[in-house]
């Protein structure tokens, strides 16, 4: 089995889980928040998860579409949170797959299980029986709505995430940067500090 194939097994089941963790805490903390709460404040939180699932996409499509030169020319600079910026663009399918993959297929499966709680607060409140025509109207245009919104969000974030993507990946990579420094954590590693270490352990082996 080749080191491609390995590194590429070891990534899939480091992002299930991660996807499984990250699922878990976002269906329990929105069910705590919808529950109890008017309709109103339940679409209201909906949107939000909408909007996370767009903002994140929008970060996906950047780093894929921004250039590696202009934040080299920043990072001699001397220009903080450039070289983290180089960090996540030579990591873009990595970055992207979480973002995009993660973190956008979360909020799309948690918005539609949310989309179905507002559907029934909205039957309470408005006194709609349970299997009418007039609930099966209310959570088709909610429905309708919701993938509208999202749809159309992501459409707009692509185009905005490859007209500037230079711009968005500097301010991520500026507040990753603040992080790592802050409470040293490592969120991306160089892929060229990864083969320095390779290299070191292959010739330490002959």
């Amino acid at each position: 089995m080749n080191d491609t194939l390995k590194n590429s097994i070891k990534w899939s089941l480091s992002i299930a889980v991660i996807t499984f963790v990250l699922a878990a805490i976002f269906s329990v903390a929105s069910n705590l928040v919808l529950n109890g709460v008017a309709w109103g404040t339940g679409l209201f939180v909906v949107l939000i998860i909408v909007c996370i699932g767009i903002f994140f996409d929008m970060l996906g499509i950047a780093s894929t579409a921004a250039d590696e030169t202009p934040f080299h020319a920043m990072a001699a600079k001397k220009v903080y949170g450039a070289k983290y910026s180089i960090k996540i663009v030579r990591n873009a399918d990595r970055f992207a797959s979480f973002c995009n993959d993660v973190i956008g297929d979360i909020s799309g499966i948690i918005s539609g299980t949310a989309s179905a709680i507002v559907i029934i607060q909205l039957a309470v409140s408005f006194q709609i029986e349970g299997g009418s025509a007039k609930e099966y109207i209310v959570s088709v245009i909610l429905t309708s709505i919701i993938a509208s919104l999202t749809v159309g969000g992501k459409a707009l974030g692509k185009t905005f995430a490859i007209t500037y993507s230079k711009d968005i990946i500097f301010r991520v990579g500026t507040v990753l940067q603040f992080v790592e420094d802050r409470f040293h954590i490592v969120l991306i590693k160089d892929k060229k500090d990864q083969k320095k270490k390779k290299r070191k352990i292959e010739k330490q082996n002959i």
